[in-house]
C-alpha cells in the first residue's frame, strides 16, 4: 500500500505509523492526530496544511520528536523515536534532525558563524568544512559571518538559522512557518534556500505553513483536516494549493472541535 507522501522505493527519511495524540480528557479532550500513516522521503519537499486546529504542527512536533505520541510510532530513518529514552532523544534531535521556526532562536552573543556551527560544538563535533562551506555559499552570507544576530536583518538572521539547520548534514529538516516574520522578499529568499538544499544537497524538508505561496515551493503539499491526512498534491503551484484550501469550511475554526482544539493550542 502506498502511503500518503510516499512515492520512492528508498527507505523514507522519516515516516509515522498510526500517530495518535490525545490532550485532555473528558469533556476537554482533543484527538489532534488520528491514526496517521505518513512517510516522508529522502530529497525531497514537503509542505504540510490545512485550517487552525487541524493538527499540523502537532504532525511535524511528534515526527520530530519535540512532542511524543499517545499511540503509534514515529521514527527518524529506523529509529523508532518511542524506544529512546530523554538524553538519547536529545542527542538524536541534536545529530540527525534540523530545526527551523518562525522565531530565529539565535544567540545573540555569537556571530552569524558561531551561531550556524553551535549545535556542533555543543556536541563536540568538527564540522565537514566542504559541507559547511557550501551550506554558507548557498545561503549567501558569507560576507555577514562575523556579524552578530542585532546587525542582521530578518531574512538574514532566518537564512542563518537555516543554514544552522543544514550544517551538520542532518537526516531531516522540520521548519515551522520559517517565514511567518518575514517580509514577503525575504520568505522568497528563505524558501529559494531550503528548496535549493533539497535539490542541490539532497537534503529532506518537511514544512508546516499557512502560506500557498510558501507551499507553492515545494514537491508535494499533504492537507490536515481534523488529524487526518485528507488530501495530498504532488508539484504543486500557489494557485492549485489555494484553490484546494477553498474546500475547508471556514466554519470548521469556529466549530466545538475546532474551538476545543485552539484551546488545547493544537495546529
Amino acid at each position: 500500500m502506498t502511503l500518503p507522501g510516499s512515492t520512492s522505493a528508498a527507505p523514507p527519511a522519516a515516516r509515522g505509523r498510526s500517530l495518535t495524540k490525545v490532550f485532555g480528557a473528558g469533556d476537554t479532550r482533543v484527538v489532534a492526530l488520528d491514526g496517521v500513516d505518513v512517510d516522508f522521503d529522502r530529497g525531497r519537499f514537503t509542505a504540510i496544511m490545512g485550517p487552525s486546529g487541524s493538527g499540523k504542527s502537532t504532525l511535524m512536533h511528534c515526527m520530530a520528536g519535540l512532542d511524543s505520541v499517545t499511540e503509534g510510532q514515529a521514527f527518524i530513518g529506523d529509529v523508532d523515536l518511542s524506544s529512546l529514552d530523554d538524553k538519547a532523544l536529545t542527542v538524536l534531535r541534536r545529530d540527525r534532525v534540523g530545526f527551523v521556526f518562525q522565531a530565529f532562536n539565535l544567540l545573540p552573543t555569537l556571530t552569524a558563524l558561531e551561531n550556524i556551527t553551535l549545535p556542533m560544538d555543543i556536541a563536540g563535533r568538527k564540522p565537514d568544512q566542504a559541507w559547511l562551506d557550501r551550506v554558507i555559499d548557498t545561503v549567501g552570507l558569507r560576507e555577514r559571518l562575523a556579524h552578530r544576530p542585532t546587525e542582521l536583518s530578518g531574512g538574514q538572521q532566518q537564512r542563518v538559522a537555516c543554514a544552522r539547520a543544514l550544517a551538520g548534514r542532518p537526516d531531516i529538516v522540520f521548519a515551522d512557518e520559517p517565514t511567518g516574520n518575514l517580509d514577503s522578499r525575504s520568505g522568497a529568499d528563505v524558501l529559494d534556500f531550503l528548496r535549493s538544499s533539497v535539490r542541490t544537497m539532497d537534503q529532506t524538508v518537511v514544512m508546516v505553513t499557512h502560506d500557498p505561496n510558501a507551499a507553492g515551493y515545494a514537491d508535494r503539499v499533504l492537507f490536515l483536516a481534523d488529524g487526518r491526512i485528507v488530501d495530498e498534491m504532488a508539484d504543486p503551484t500557489a494557485e492549485r494549493v489555494l484553490e484546494r484550501l477553498k474546500a475547508f469550511d471556514p466554519a470548521d475554526d469556529r466549530s466545538a472541535d475546532g474551538g476545543a482544539a485552539s484551546r488545547a493550542g493544537v495546529r
